[in-house]
């Protein structure tokens, strides 16, 4: 069957449309993306203003369009941590349901950083072993552990890079102190949780996946997304530490000249950056895998899985 996910991120309205069927790897069909930055649209009182939503509706509507063009079944739509934590949250759903007719499920951190676990293992399969697994996106950071399919530990944190670009770093290039401030707001926020990690045993794989990590990958020499899918990819602890410094001294027009760099997000890269290296610094991780499967992917088992039992 013809699946399409719809994921209302803090960067981007994702819809991406895959041939699915119960037992088989999802084959993609068809993506679209529109950069809406949600994280960037708050308001004073972290709401999500008029024109925020407006512009969320026209894009929910065109992916809608879209992915009737392309005979999608079944869609399954949901939003992450720039919905999830919007003050008036309840009111932008309504509104969408009202004027698009798309009932967005609102995934927790937690949802999230399970659903992209279960991703990476299906990627990476039980020989794999324990995954510690890293995914950075606009909003939030999420960690999970575990042998199975579901984590034995999972955790989200407010650490995304657009919400921290927006909050953190307005100058362009950044300023030094802001920098500074916000490398140690990052490790202070991380190391409240380590602890829940380091009682289990070392992974025997560390798997990260996102944006972010592939863009940092790729500045560290991995191979370009045009040579496939299943050519391996790592980022090491060291290449983060020999590039963050490098980024901070860039302005984003700079930083989007890089190799695998999107105009779009050269400005969030360094936050990202310096979330992925306390991250892997912190949890003693000396270099991670780069895992193409995600958030949306994991949305999209979990719903085979659902159709095989039922």
């Amino acid at each position: 069957m013809r699946l399409g996910v719809l994921d209302v991120g803090s960067n981007t309205v994702h819809l991406l449309v895959v041939d699915a069927h119960s037992g088989a790897r999802p084959i993609p069909a068809y993506s679209h993306k529109a950069e809406l930055r949600l994280a960037e649209l708050l308001d004073a009182e972290g709401a999500i203003g008029p024109d925020g939503v407006d512009r969320l509706t026209a894009t929910l509507r065109t992916a809608l369009e879209i992915s009737e063009d392309m005979g999608v079944e079944d869609l399954l739509p949901f939003a992450t941590s720039a919905v999830r934590e919007a003050a008036n949250a309840d009111h932008v759903l309504a509104r969408v349901a009202e004027a698009t007719g798309v009932k967005l499920e609102v995934l927790s951190g937690e949802d999230e950083a399970r659903l992209t676990f279960l991703a990476a293992r299906r990627w990476f399969g039980w020989s794999a072993g324990q995954l510690l697994v890293l995914d950075i996106g606009g909003g939030s950071l999420e960690i999970a552990y575990g042998g199975d399919e579901e984590p034995d530990r999972a955790v989200s944190l407010p650490l995304g890079a657009g919400r921290l670009t927006t909050s953190w770093l307005p100058g362009d290039p950044p300023d030094v102190a802001d920098v500074r401030a916000l490398r140690r707001h990052v490790r202070a926020e991380i190391a409240r949780v380590v602890g829940q990690f380091s009682r289990f045993n070392p992974p025997d794989h560390v798997v990260a996946t996102s944006k972010t990590f592939k863009q940092l990958a790729r500045l560290a020499g991995a191979a370009r997304s045009g040579e496939g899918l299943y050519v391996e990819r790592e980022l090491s602890r060291g290449a983060l530490e020999e590039w963050v410094p490098r980024l901070a001294a860039m302005p984003a027009a700079e930083r989007a000249e890089l190799p695998g760099v999107s105009e779009g997000r050269a400005r969030q890269l360094l936050a990202g950056a310096l979330v992925a290296q306390a991250a892997m610094d912190l949890l003693r991780v000396q270099r991670a895998e780069i895992c193409p499967w995600a958030l949306r992917e994991g949305v999209i088992l979990r719903r085979l899985d659902h159709l095989r039992k039922g």
